[in-house]
């Protein structure tokens, strides 16, 4: 039998079930993925008692069900010597903080110099079946957005994270600064898509999309001019808290693409020198995907971000939420 045979046989709570997605549960544990089992299914390598099944295939009490396994598409991802600093690192998961201005792994135009590449100099990756350009990534921060970020070293954390952010259950907490006033807390609970003219961006004011949801909490003043905020994710689609906050038109300071150069000359100038939307993942929490217990891991923004608050603080002064 090929090292890459996989078999097991339907039990009671498995009737009912799609071959393929009761396939990967089951073969989770030996790090098999679904995506992984719909590749064998298309190749004609997914049997039901000796029988080729579709994916959809509803299975029985007894049956046999075996599938050939694919080769796994390697990384083109090669090790580069990039410095990152870990917060928290074991055999499972590696945390970082990423600065702002790293992307997180190759892509058009960024074939390098990204986190993906910095991690694979740091430790070795698993390989991603599914996704070889971004082995051990479970979720992404934009590329002048900064924070902390987990990456699955393992395939069998990286299908446990995975399930965590489907599943919404992965604590995720932004500061930010926007432009305006937020007097009061407030929750955008919008459909979610790319923007009907910009491939490029993403809209909260669409008819159809998928569920997006941000929790916004103010948590300090300056001058009516700038609001910090607390975002808390509950959803996390591509810019979500840029796009929500920009669509209730409190875009963040310094984010060209869905905000605008303030008026105020000061305002400005503190916006160019920031240089990158005001933007931090300050807080990430999670289900350790071996042990079970919580992780949760916080840090402040860093020094650009800062020096931003002092300085707006300085010109409008600032007053307190109450938090």
């Amino acid at each position: 039998m090929s090292d890459r045979r996989r078999s097991f046989v339907v039990e009671t709570g498995d009737v009912g079930e799609r071959a393929d997605k009761c396939a990967a549960a089951r073969l989770a544990g030996e790090g098999v993925t679904r995506g992984a089992v719909l590749r064998a299914a298309e190749a004609g390598q997914l049997w039901v008692a000796g029988r080729v099944v579709k994916p959809a295939y509803r299975l029985k009490l007894g049956d046999e069900v075996s599938l050939e396994l694919p080769e796994p598409e390697r990384s083109d991802a090669v090790a580069e010597d990039i410095p990152i600093d870990v917060v928290f690192e074991d055999e499972s998961v590696l945390v970082v903080h990423k600065p702002a201005g790293l992307v997180v792994h190759p892509a058009k135009g960024h074939a390098s110099g990204t986190l993906v590449n910095a991690v694979l100099f740091h430790n070795a990756l698993d390989d991603d079946d599914e996704a070889p350009e971004r082995p051990g990534i479970v979720h992404r921060l934009d590329r002048d957005t900064s924070g902390v970020m987990v990456v699955a070293k393992t395939a069998r954390a990286r299908e446990h994270l995975k399930e965590q952010f489907r599943a919404h259950t992965v604590e995720r907490v932004y500061e930010a600064i926007a432009l305006g006033s937020i007097r009061a807390p407030v929750t955008f609970e919008t459909l979610y898509n790319r923007h009907p003219t910009d491939r490029k961006r993403f809209s909260s004011r669409v008819r159809e999309g998928k569920r997006a949801c941000t929790h916004v909490m103010p948590v300090e003043a300056l001058g009516g001019a700038v609001t910090r905020v607390e975002c808390r994710l509950e959803t996390g689609r591509t810019h979500q808290i840029r796009v929500h906050l920009s669509d209730a038109g409190h875009a963040l300071l310094a984010d060209a693409m869905y905000g605008r150069s303030p008026k105020d000359a000061a305002l400005r100038a503190i916006a160019e020198k920031l240089g990158r939307q005001a933007l931090h993942a300050r807080v990430l929490a999670f289900v350790h995907p071996e042990h079970g217990k919580i992780l949760r891991f916080e840090r402040p923004p860093p020094e650009d971000f800062a020096l931003a608050l002092a300085e707006l603080r300085s010109l409008f002064g600032a007053r307190d939420h109450g938090r």
